[in-house]
């Protein structure tokens, strides 16, 4: 139950600052991402920001960085869904947790985009006929967010 909380609480302190830094508002991220217009660095303050004090709970926690596990390589898959998830930022505005927090806002975009989202990593996880489930002993490591 502890656990449940835990990630409850994580999850809204997440989402209280998408809202706060204006994360999820579409034209936000694309006016970072449009260097040639009026561009807008806010994104990359919230971004430092987070690694900030990501950064600082890990060195409160204790934890040390550990090896790669081996298997993790780059390879044709990643480099596709890596390039299919940054065009899909930048059409839309939207990354998965600014999305899902601006769904439960009732934003009307938003709710194309997760199910656009879901339906994608369907047929991904269909394609190449293996699960992408995170593991519970990846869940527990302190890289996953």
């Amino acid at each position: 139950m502890r656990r449940l909380l835990l990630a409850l609480g994580s999850g809204l302190l997440f989402g209280a600052g998408l809202c706060l830094s204006g994360m999820i508002d579409p034209r936000k991220v694309i006016g970072f991402l449009d260097v040639t217009g009026p561009w807008d660095p806010s994104l990359a303050a919230v971004m430092a920001g987070a690694v900030g004090v990501h950064a600082a709970s890990l060195r409160l926690l204790g934890y040390r960085s550990e090896p790669k596990p081996a298997g993790r390589r780059l390879d044709g898959a990643l480099l596709a869904g890596s390039a299919i998830f940054g065009v899909g930022w930048g059409l839309a505005g939207y990354c998965p947790g600014p999305a899902i927090v601006s769904v439960g806002l009732g934003v009307g975009g938003a709710l194309a985009f997760v199910t656009s989202m879901l339906v994608g990593r369907w047929l991904a996880d269909g394609l190449t006929r293996r699960p992408t489930l995170v593991s519970d002993a990846e869940a527990d490591s302190p890289s996953c967010g």
